[in-house]
């Protein structure tokens, strides 16, 4: 069991918790929205909860609760530009399928 991110996505995460002056990591997460079930949800961790799950990749420290860990067991967090748009991308080997939009998921 692992989650991961891409040396571009751990020097973005990197560069939003120093300029923020505090926090652990990443927290990332699923709940239910969307057309297709699921959608992801991250947010900056400051500090570790009892029920949290550690990863550690590219110096980042990465938390996952245990209900959301079997839908993105395996995956990778990137973070590319195309042209305009930059964001993060979602590497999930788990998902069967998207939504349009890119936005929901389901296994």
């Amino acid at each position: 069991m692992a989650i991961t991110l891409s040396e571009n996505a751990a020097k973005h995460v990197q560069n939003f918790i120093t300029k923020r002056g505090k926090g652990v990591g990443l927290r990332i997460g699923v709940r239910t929205s969307g057309c297709s079930g699921m959608a992801y949800k991250l947010e900056f961790a400051d500090e570790v909860s009892s029920e949290d799950i550690q990863f550690a990749s590219h110096g980042v420290t990465l938390l996952v609760d245990p209900k959301s860990l079997p839908y993105i067991d395996g995956m990778e967090l990137d973070y590319t530009r195309e042209g305009l748009n930059e964001g993060f991308r979602f590497n999930n080997p788990n998902v069967k399928n998207q939504c349009g939009c890119g936005e929901s998921f389901g296994v």
